[in-house]
């Protein structure tokens, strides 16, 4: 019974957690329809609410946007727009610090995260996977003695919450994995390793 009972949970737990996520995200999105005129909605010339015109409008809007941005004038149009925001107390601030973070995430030249790093942390003898995110910079460079990288520490299972260090570049083990298996692995807390199947190796089986 036990075993019936556990494979059932294995097929159950990733599917309702996959939904959620789905659902959370679709909820999310579908906040955008507010943005629609009333008698475009469902819920006017269907008496309900549809679930996904959100998703829909949102990636119109942003392929509209990238559409408008990519020529002349809307290259124009995005840098007075910068220029405002960062002529704004406080909302400067935010606004440059996001948009340097997503310039550099999106980049296809940017080195953010293309690299999953094997690391000695938090002390010498523990090991853990981590990411590079690039190099020191400002007057942290006139400080630091020798070849460093930017190193961003997840936690587990949850890697949206980390830890930012700058380590050596001799202290820091280049892998050869993909970011996602890295990802993987540190979500699943060291359970589904990099190969894509459950690492049985201390599971006595």
């Amino acid at each position: 019974m036990k075993k019936y009972f556990i494979t059932g949970l294995l097929i159950w737990i990733p599917l309702v957690i996959t939904i959620w996520v789905l659902k959370l995200v679709v909820d999310t999105l579908d906040q955008s329809v507010q943005l629609m005129p009333e008698q475009w909605r469902t819920e006017h010339w269907l008496g309900v609410h549809v679930p996904g015109q959100g998703v829909v409008l949102t990636i119109i809007i942003v392929l509209v946007t990238g559409v408008l941005a990519a020529n002349f004038i809307g290259e124009r149009l995005v840098r007075i727009w910068d220029e405002l925001l960062h002529r704004i107390p406080f909302v400067s601030s935010i606004y440059s610090s996001v948009k340097q973070v997503s310039d550099t995430l999106f980049s296809s030249t940017g080195q953010a995260f293309r690299k999953a790093l094997l690391v000695q942390w938090p002390h010498q003898g523990m090991w853990t996977i981590a990411f590079q995110t690039g190099v020191p910079g400002g007057d942290v460079v006139n400080h630091l003695k020798g070849d460093y990288v930017s190193v961003y520490v997840p936690t587990t299972p949850n890697p949206t919450g980390g830890y930012f260090v700058m380590l050596p570049r001799a202290d820091v083990i280049e892998l050869d994995m993909s970011v996602d298996d890295a990802l993987k692995y540190i979500i699943s807390m060291g359970v589904v390793s990099p190969t894509g199947r459950p690492d049985k190796s201390d599971a006595g089986v």
